[in-house]
């Protein structure tokens, strides 16, 4: 069942796939400035099109539920319940599939119950979209409330002799309604994975074979704890430094080095959110209402700048501990918990031109770097 382009739902939802298709373009740009690790861009970009995969259950879920509700006064994004119904539905949806008759049996139907009654086969249409809703959730690429850890780089450090893992995990924040992607360098000082992954010139050994990415942590003895430690560490509440100072004292051979977070949002859509008064009266302005629309992330960042030896001894020991950097010089960093971290904003072309023309360009992208969505392009550095 289609939903009127007039109807606030179908704006919103064509706001936000505009917003998440022209931050894909920006994340998969080789030239983009993203972060100057190209690693960062492909792991993000993965949890984008989970977050694309989410919407367009969601825009067919509504052709046969009534409700969607999203967090209009905060973040722009629906609200936690739609995405724990989406997980439920995922584990259900293969059985209720069996119950819909398939997409050509529907369409056959729809003609002909047109064909006889002149009228619109509302129940098939429901019946439709309903099934086009299970067969998106039963991929199991949606963005669920908690995205399993993947490890998608292994190295070595020369200098500790440590295998050295690039591990990412995603999780939706049920307070703040944010969407989160969390990256983490980690050392591995386990003796069977020095053993086997290092050699003695420090160098990682290339007669193993790693097949990247691999589901959880590379050490396969940790990797279940450290499941159940990411799913316990990432509310939007806890600061970077909060979860990777846990990350260090929870578990002994583990030693992270650096954990970044991905915030994306808030978003904000003309007539539909309300969380930025001046950013809608402006908004309402675009004649194009799918160019009526402002998507912000803010990437926080914390990394190790020195790692306290550990001690063994013959009736006690302690393991090495990491010193992490606080910039206290800036107090948003330090309200963050974070040793660095950067705003950005994306901005269709019309929209930042009716935001600079009514002078409110530098008041609301004080502290950001934006991002113009032009002609399929996508222009930074503005």
């Amino acid at each position: 069942m289609a939903i009127s382009q007039d109807n606030p739902a179908a704006r919103y939802f064509d706001a936000i796939n505009a917003a998440l298709a022209g931050l894909d373009i920006f994340l998969r740009d080789d030239s983009s400035p993203l972060y100057r690790h190209d690693v960062i861009a492909q792991v993000v970009a993965e949890y984008i099109v989970r977050l694309e995969h989410s919407f367009g259950a969601w825009r067919n879920r509504l052709g046969f539920m009534e409700s969607f509700r999203i967090s209009r006064a905060e973040s722009g994004f629906p609200v936690f319940q739609n995405v724990l119904e989406l997980e439920n539905d995922r584990r259900t949806a293969e059985q209720r599939l069996t119950a819909i008759p398939s997409p050509e049996a529907l369409r056959a139907e729809m003609a002909d119950f047109i064909l006889r009654h002149k009228a619109m086969p509302t129940e098939l249409q429901r019946m439709m979209a309903e099934r086009l809703y299970l067969q998106e959730v039963s991929t199991g690429q949606v963005f669920a409330p908690f995205v399993l850890p993947k490890t998608v780089k292994v190295s070595a450090n020369p200098k500790t002799m440590r295998p050295y893992y690039f591990v990412h995990w995603g999780a939706f924040d049920g307070l703040a309604n944010l969407p989160l992607v969390y990256m983490a360098a980690v050392e591995d000082s386990s003796d069977k994975m020095v053993d086997t992954l290092v050699t003695r010139d420090g160098r990682l050994n290339e007669k193993v074979e790693i097949p990247l990415p691999v589901e959880g942590l590379l050490n396969p003895e940790l990797a279940h704890r450290f499941d159940d430690f990411a799913a316990k560490n990432s509310a939007y509440t806890l600061t970077p430094a909060t979860i990777a100072g846990n990350l260090d004292k929870d578990f002994e051979t583990l030693h992270p080095k650096q954990l970044r977070r991905f915030v994306l949002g808030p978003f904000y859509s003309a007539g539909i959110t309300e969380n930025n008064s001046t950013v809608q009266q402006v908004l309402e302005k675009v004649r194009k209402a799918e160019n009526a629309w402002l998507l912000t992330w803010t990437v926080q960042e914390v990394y190790s700048k020195n790692e306290r030896p550990g001690r063994r001894g013959l009736f006690s020991s302690e393991k090495a501990t990491q010193e992490f950097y606080i910039n206290t010089d800036d107090l948003e960093a330090a309200r963050m918990g974070v040793s660095s971290y950067e705003k950005h904003a994306l901005v269709p072309h019309e929209a930042y031109q009716a935001l600079y023309a009514a002078g409110e360009a530098q008041k609301i992208f004080g502290g950001y770097k934006v991002h113009i969505l032009s002609g399929g392009r996508v222009i930074s550095d503005v």
